[in-house]
């Protein structure tokens, strides 16, 4: 929080405001991504800034993948949580669209084939083909080895696969 300078409750959060802004929605992407949803997206990624906030102090060097960790460990901490007390979902009709609606069906069945996915699969092919990570990389922020992460990643992508089978190319009805 910016306060009144002079002030001995003025903290400067400098570093974490430029990547806001800078990086911003792509941090938004990777949190609904994760999430399932824009509104969980939109509370993740609040969430975690306000963890980074409040151990702003301990926050050395790479802010944003501290930012990351922290979304990811707080996704996993969702997921367990739902697994004691799985959510009850209620079907929502998308708001009717003039136009791009078959890219927004692609794009919510892809959604619902992710949510399909166990979380490690998930958050494996997140990092690696969302955030463009490299194993090595995907593996410090999952906390795991990479061999861990090439297993995830391909049991990942093989299951998507079966998801995807039957679905149906919607501009010219030619099955993939």
């Amino acid at each position: 929080m910016l306060g009144v300078e002079g002030s001995s409750l003025v903290r400067n959060y400098e570093g974490l405001t430029e990547l806001v802004a800078v990086r911003g929605p792509a941090l938004f992407a990777t949190a609904v991504l994760l999430t399932g949803s824009r509104a969980a997206g939109e509370d993740l990624l609040q969430a975690a800034l306000e963890r980074v906030m409040r151990s702003w102090r301990r926050v050395d060097g790479d802010v944003e993948g501290y930012l990351r960790r922290t979304m990811y460990h707080l996704a996993v901490d969702s997921w367990r949580r739902r697994r004691r007390r799985p959510e009850v979902l209620v079907p929502v009709d998308p708001p009717p669209l003039d136009d791009g609606t078959e890219r927004f069906a692609v794009r919510e069945a892809l959604m619902n084939a992710l949510a399909d996915l166990p979380a490690r699969q998930r958050a494996a092919l997140v990092l690696r083909y969302f955030e463009q990570l490299t194993e090595t990389e995907a593996a410090e922020v999952l906390g795991c080895a990479v061999g861990t992460v090439k297993s995830n990643t391909s049991r990942g992508l093989a299951r998507l696969r079966e998801l995807t089978a039957s679905w149906e190319d919607l501009s010219n009805g030619v099955s993939r």
